[in-house]
C-alpha cells in the first residue's frame, strides 16, 4: 500500500517514495534542511567552567542580590553593633563560667534536651552526644535555609554567629567532665547525679584527663566563628547600604 504525504510548499498529496514533488518541483530533502534551524541554535549553550554558578553564589554570600531598604540596612548596623559588644563579653569570659550569662543558654538547653530524644535509635553514646551535637546543627539548619530558601545572607551570617555562640556553651561543659560542679537541669550538680554528659563522652573515648584543653580548643573555635560571622553580617550590610546609593542615583 502507498503512503502519501503533504507537500509543505503546494499542499499537494505526493507518494511518500518520491524525493521532490511532481506538482510545484520542491525538493523535499533540502526544503527541510533550508527550514529547520541548526541544533546549535535550538540548544542553551553550557555555561563555560561553572563561571555563572561562581558568580550567583559569591553575590548570594555577599548580600548583592537580596535588596534592603535603607531604613532596615541602618537597623541591621545597629544591631551588629550591639552583637559585636556582646560577642566581646562572650569571648572574655572564662570557659568555667556555666552557659553565657544570659538568656540565651536556655533556647540552646531546650534544643539540647531535643537531640537526646532525636538520638535514642543510634544507641546510648549517640543518644548523650545528640544533645550537644544537636544544639550545634540547629542554628546551621538556621543559616542554611535564611541562605538557600529566603537567600537572606545577613540571616545566615547571624544564624552562623549563634552556632559558634554554642559551641562555646558546649565548651563550658566538656571542662566540667572531672569537676563535675555545674548545676543541671535537675537543680544539682553532676557529681550528685554520678556524672553528666560530657563526663560520659570523654570517660567512654579515654579523653576525660583532656576535658581542659579540649574545652579550650571548642572555646577558641566558637569565639572565632561568632568573629567571622559578624565580618561576614557587616560586609553584608554594607554591600547592600552601596547598592541602595547607587540605586538612588
Amino acid at each position: 500500500m502507498i503512503g502519501f504525504v503533504r507537500c509543505p510548499k503546494c499542499r499537494a498529496d505526493v507518494a511518500e517514495s518520491y524525493p521532490e514533488c511532481p506538482h510545484c518541483g520542491i525538493i523535499f530533502a533540502k526544503y527541510l534542511e533550508r527550514e529547520t534551524p541548526p541544533l546549535a541554535d535550538t540548544l542553551p549553550l553550557p555555561t563555560v567552567d561553572g563561571e555563572e554558578d561562581r558568580s550567583g553564589l559569591s553575590t548570594l554570600l555577599l548580600g548583592v542580590e537580596s535588596p534592603t531598604p535603607m531604613p532596615a540596612a541602618i537597623g541591621r548596623g545597629m544591631f551588629l553593633l550591639l552583637m559585636a559588644v556582646w560577642t566581646t563579653t562572650l569571648a572574655s569570659r572564662a570557659v568555667n563560667v556555666v552557659g553565657s550569662g544570659s538568656f540565651i543558654h536556655m533556647p540552646n538547653l531546650v534544643f539540647h534536651e531535643a537531640g537526646h530524644i532525636l538520638f535514642i535509635p543510634l544507641g546510648r553514646f549517640m543518644t548523650v552526644l545528640g544533645g550537644s551535637l544537636t544544639q550545634l546543627l540547629v542554628p546551621l539548619v538556621c543559616a542554611g535555609a535564611f541562605l538557600w530558601q529566603t537567600r537572606d545572607a545577613f540571616g545566615a551570617a547571624i544564624a552562623v554567629w549563634w552556632g559558634g555562640q554554642n559551641l562555646t556553651d558546649v565548651a563550658t561543659y566538656i571542662n566540667d567532665a572531672r569537676a563535675l560542679r555545674l548545676v543541671l537541669v535537675g537543680g544539682k550538680t553532676g557529681a550528685e547525679v554520678e556524672g553528666h554528659d560530657w563526663e560520659y563522652l570523654l570517660n567512654a573515648t579515654g579523653q576525660s584527663h583532656h576535658d581542659h584543653a579540649i574545652a579550650l580548643v571548642v572555646q577558641t573555635l566558637g569565639t572565632w566563628i561568632m568573629v567571622g560571622a559578624l565580618i561576614w553580617a557587616a560586609i553584608v550590610v554594607v554591600n547592600q547600604m552601596s547598592a541602595l546609593r547607587l540605586a538612588q542615583r
